[in-house]
């Protein structure tokens, strides 16, 4: 049997199910850890039901038996003496592990970020990231106006989702900061720009505050009337799912060095749709597998990565 362990918001999940995905495409038994992780005080919810998802869980004994985490006295002894034997796989690096694919059984711990995992059954990904009509559940009817009158501006025209990520990135600056910057922006808003003049670009982010602020600098810099730039409004940090299904009804994406942005345009339903992407993602590893052939990569400097 294969555990992976799930860890992290709705873009790191949704890479795990990928993985699972193509596990089960290969013969093999698996299911998913949803405890370890969210049972700690500050874990993201778990939203892979806005797909209609469910999958096999792992029960505490299945989860002890492979990670050797029984705490019975003779196991904790058996530890002291002899070692644990768990058979925990991290993986290596934030780029492609071919070892991932290969361990049976395993605890597979990681993100898993990269197409290479699945990309001989993409289709198959892709209907399993089906959006259900459970996102429109529990909405008030103001929210759901806004997010659906955003849908249909996003259908009618040259849409453009940007994400702009600051909050949690703001405080793990040491990881995260600096890669994002205005002129990764501006150099993006350009060549978006080049290619669709009338493009309308659709701000998403979870610091609205700061976006309507940026909107004046942005329509002087690139001499744009306001009103190719829109916030997205009517959705919170608990209904994250609905910004997604947002995104990749766009026909364009800016993304973020952010999992969520990358799934974002990766489901868009544009099959001719251009991707710019922060040409790193993050300050202190340079992935290079993160990035699909669709993507431009521009870097902090607002300089084209070839």
């Amino acid at each position: 049997m294969i555990i992976i362990r799930m860890t992290g918001g709705l873009g790191n999940q949704m890479f795990q199910y990928a993985l699972y995905l193509k596990l089960c495409s290969m013969g093999r038994e698996v299911k998913f850890d949803d405890v370890t992780e969210y049972e700690l005080e500050n874990a993201r919810p778990i939203m892979l039901w806005a797909f209609d998802i469910s999958y096999p869980r792992a029960d505490r004994e299945e989860i002890n038996k492979i990670t050797d985490g029984f705490m019975k006295l003779s196991h904790r002894i058996r530890r002291k003496l002899f070692g644990r034997r768990s058979l925990e796989y991290q993986e290596r690096s934030f780029d492609y592990d071919r070892q991932v694919l290969e361990r049976d059984p395993a605890c597979l711990i990681g993100y898993f970020q990269s197409e290479k995992y699945f990309e001989d059954i993409r289709e198959q990904v892709r209907r399993a990231f089906t959006f259900s009509d459970k996102i429109w559940d529990g909405l008030d009817r103001e929210s759901e106006r806004r997010v659906k009158g955003c849908l249909e501006q996003i259908l009618c025209c040259e849409s453009v989702s940007v994400h702009v990520r600051r909050g949690d990135y703001l405080e793990k600056d040491e990881i995260y900061g600096g890669i994002c910057t205005q002129e990764y922006y501006r150099e993006a808003f350009r060549r978006i720009l080049g290619q669709s003049p009338q493009a309308v670009f659709f701000l998403f982010s979870n610091d609205r505050e700061w976006v309507r602020e940026w909107i004046p600098v942005l329509c002087r810099d690139l001499s744009l009337e306001e009103g190719r730039f829109i916030p997205v409004e009517g959705t919170t940090e608990e209904t994250g799912y609905l910004d997604l299904f947002l995104m990749s009804r766009c026909k364009n994406h800016i993304i973020a060095n952010s999992s969520f942005s990358w799934w974002g345009a990766w489901l868009g339903i544009n099959p001719d749709r251009l991707v710019i992407a922060p040409a790193q993602w993050t300050k202190n590893y340079r992935q290079k597998d993160m990035y699909t052939e669709r993507m431009m990569r521009i870097n902090a400097e607002g300089v084209l990565i070839k």
